[in-house]
């Protein structure tokens, strides 16, 4: 019995991690549809749009699998397969090198600019649900809102600006030239920031 408990507690904390990950992807990715610059019900038709093209790809893939039966048995061994290994990966992560209660470690604003610039690729700006949905793509910032960031950023002395305009569209980002200027001192308690750790 043993021996069957380890690899079903393998499967079952990858699996768990799993359905995690792909619903706050999902919620992210639905979240970045909102038009900052909006407001009422305009601001949230992205997200209604987004919400409809997730409901259309569910009911074409339950129709495939209607259409071919068999096409489960190959998703339910990509899930097995991806659920074992992100078991795997959190079992290691499980190691008490840290304490539960300890805080993860703070970048200081220079890290964080850096992030940002990174982000920004070759663009000169960048707007704030970007960043956002970059974090929350690579599990950080998980459930907070562009409204969070930019008051860290704030803290931190990250200069943002509500009317940067990327595509047309002019809502709270950043600017490479802003963030290309002399870092002020460090800001003093700031709450735990973006990791530059992709």
């Amino acid at each position: 019995m043993s021996r069957l408990a380890r690899p079903a507690t393998r499967l079952a904390t990858g699996t768990s991690l799993l359905a995690r990950r792909l619903g706050a992807r999902t919620a992210a990715w639905v979240r970045t549809g909102r038009r900052d610059d909006l407001t009422g019900w305009r601001a949230t038709l992205g997200c209604w749009a987004r919400l409809a093209v997730l409901g259309l790809g569910c009911w074409l893939l339950w129709r495939l699998v209607r259409a071919v039966p068999h096409l489960l048995w190959l998703l339910s061994a990509a899930w097995t397969a991806a659920a074992w290994r992100a078991g795997r990966h959190r079992t290691e992560e499980e190691a008490p090198e840290q304490a539960p209660d300890e805080a993860p470690p703070v970048p200081d604003a220079e890290a964080v600019r850096r992030l940002l610039l990174d982000v920004m690729g070759d663009a000169d700006k960048v707007h704030l649900r970007t960043v956002l949905a970059h974090l929350q793509q690579h599990d950080q910032w998980e459930g907070r809102t562009v409204t969070h960031l930019r008051a860290h950023l704030t803290r931190l002395g990250v200069p943002v600006d509500r009317s940067v305009k990327v595509a047309g569209v002019p809502t709270w980002g950043v600017r490479r030239r802003d963030l290309q200027a002399p870092s002020p001192a460090g800001a003093e308690e700031a709450s735990p920031a973006p990791s530059p750790a992709a």
